[in-house]
């Protein structure tokens, strides 16, 4: 690859070794909700809709929920391997680093601060003036339409399309390959979004080591 401007990358289950920081959340609180997950990814509910069917299995279990209590459900979540050194050696080149993920703010944040990437998108909750949780989620970018926020990216610093790469996950992160880009697929944990990897014919990194995309950018 002869030179990149930006690189984007997903952030659960690529920069951090877990596959959704929703799923985190159903986790601490002892909830499930993949039937609505399948119905999301299938298209029967938008963005909002899923948040807030989330928000409402983890209130049936507590309420109120204090943001305090969402920070101490990732305490002990990880970075990929080879995730800090490979923004480190991305950006001593000059390439611009984001993370445009679907995932919760809250979360994404500390990861972008830890990694010091160059900007983040996520989505997340709100919270009343004293940090409790509220009802509804805050959509800032669609989970399959992220190319939007890669297309705004590329006309905000003049990037030259041949020369931005991003790197997903899921299927759903298929829509961050906009016209003239790349994409690698990483780490797909379920079969559909092997098939569709495959299908789209990217490149694909079976490991859970992000040293080994470094091959797939010229690195």
């Amino acid at each position: 690859m002869d030179g990149l401007d930006c690189v984007v990358f997903d952030c659960d289950g690529v920069l951090v070794d877990a596959i959704s920081s929703w799923r985190t959340l159903h986790d601490h609180f002892g909830t499930d909700n993949n039937a609505n997950l399948q119905r999301f990814i299938a298209g029967e509910f938008d963005d909002l809709t899923f948040m807030r069917s989330d928000i409402a299995l983890w209130k049936a279990v507590q309420d109120p929920i204090h943001k305090d209590d969402l920070f101490r459900a990732y305490a002990g979540a990880r970075l990929m391997p080879g995730a800090r050194e490979l923004v480190r050696d991305l950006q001593a080149q000059g390439v611009y680093v984001a993370i445009v993920s679907a995932g919760v703010d809250i979360f994404v944040s500390s990861i972008a601060a830890m990694l010091k990437v160059d900007d983040w998108i996520a989505n997340g909750f709100t919270f009343d003036d004293e940090g409790w949780l509220l009802d509804e989620g805050v959509c800032r970018l669609h989970a399959t339409g992220k190319g939007a926020i890669i297309e705004r990216l590329i006309e905000m610093h003049g990037f030259e399309r041949s020369k931005v790469v991003s790197l997903g996950d899921s299927e759903m992160d298929l829509s961050m390959q906009v016209e003239g880009s790349q994409f690698i697929g990483f780490n797909p944990s379920r079969e559909s979004s092997k098939s569709a990897f495959l299908d789209a014919g990217v490149p694909v990194v079976y490991t859970k080591d992000l040293n080994d995309v470094r091959q797939h950018l010229g690195l």
